[in-house]
């Protein structure tokens, strides 16, 4: 990728978060919103901050897990790669931290890069699935308050809709792993309608991608994949829940659950590094819907995206520097991969 091309999409992503910035700041009583951090009670972040870094941690004994097929890896490798990864993604354009987090792992353990970032597709994988099991749940138990009937009614209606993307997601992955040619043959069928060049594009990409993705035979190594793809996601959500006790603001579990699914979406939205704007906005306008006032909720979604945000910097150029890596380097052979 272009150093033009990254500035274009850089300068594309910052003017999105001054629009959602703009948006979220016009009409507000800053006089509310120190009144809410005033209220506040502080001694939660330490648990907040405790808890970001196990959801780490966790990401890293599942790639752990990922990376059997290939190597055994050690804690001691895996862990400051994911730090210096997610701190990667926070500061660098186009999520550029999945690429250097593949980079210097593959460097400490003496990896391909490319077998690296394939076990990365397959840890977003059981994200997206995780998520798509969390937004399931949530949106048949989550209860809003009274006069948001339609909106309950089309959570329900959108869990429905999520049930049947899942299946079918999970039907065809399954179908591509065992019956690749005759699934990929499909797909080249279906696409036919299209330009060629979507085709062209689109087969090959399934065929490296599904060649890419091993994963161990052994069902203990399965449930601990599967655990901790759920345990990550807990200590997600967690932290979401003792931030809003922290703002003396009750809501039942779920209700973290759905704001949390709607900052996953909110971090896809292509925004400047950090996704300031965007994820404030998913935070604000989903507490908005349980009758949080707007200036409470921009407080919580400041103190959100901040203990999220700056730990893993700090933590991230501490590994940097201990083990005497440079992001500028890792950064640019990470691009030039991408070309």
């Amino acid at each position: 990728m272009s150093g033009k091309t990254i500035d274009k999409k850089l300068l594309a992503g910052v003017g999105i978060s001054l629009c959602f910035m703009v948006l979220l700041f016009r009409k507000i009583d800053f006089d509310k919103v120190l009144e809410a951090f005033r209220a506040m009670d502080y001694r939660y972040l330490l648990p907040v901050v405790f808890l970001t870094f196990v959801s780490y941690y966790l990401r890293a004994v599942r790639w752990k897990y990922l990376l059997l097929p290939i190597k055994r890896t050690v804690m001691a490798n895996l862990f400051p790669a994911t730090i210096i990864g997610y701190m990667a993604n926070n500061i660098l354009p186009a999520r550029l931290g999945e690429f250097v987090r593949a980079y210097v792992l593959g460097q400490k353990e003496e990896i391909e890069t490319s077998a690296v970032f394939a076990t990365l597709v397959v840890d977003r994988l059981f994200d997206g699935f995780t998520v798509l099991l969390i937004l399931l749940i949530t949106f048949f138990t989550v209860k809003l308050p009274a006069g948001m009937e339609n909106v309950q009614d089309g959570l329900k209606m959108g869990g429905y809709v999520t049930l049947g993307v899942y299946l079918v997601v999970l039907a065809f992955l399954f179908l591509l792993k065992k019956r690749t040619m005759r699934t990929i043959h499909v797909v080249g069928v279906l696409l036919r309608p299209f330009p060629a060049k979507v085709s062209e594009k689109v087969i090959p990409l399934l065929g490296s991608f599904i060649s890419g993705i091993r994963l161990s035979s052994r069902p203990s190594e399965i449930l601990i994949l599967l655990f901790t793809s759920f345990a990550v996601w807990a200590t997600c959500i967690w932290p979401l829940h003792l931030i809003l006790q922290s703002f003396n603001i009750t809501l039942p579990i779920t209700a973290s659950m759905l704001i949390m699914v709607f900052l996953v979406f909110a971090v896809m939205v292509p925004a400047s590094p950090g996704y300031v704007g965007t994820y404030h906005a998913a935070c604000v306008y989903g507490l908005m819907a349980f009758n949080i006032s707007k200036e409470q909720s921009l407080s919580v979604a400041l103190v959100m995206h901040g203990t999220g945000f700056f730990p893993v910097i700090v933590a991230g150029f501490y590994y940097l520097w201990r083990d005497k890596v440079s992001l500028k380097k890792i950064s640019e052979n990470s691009g030039q991969r991408r070309n």
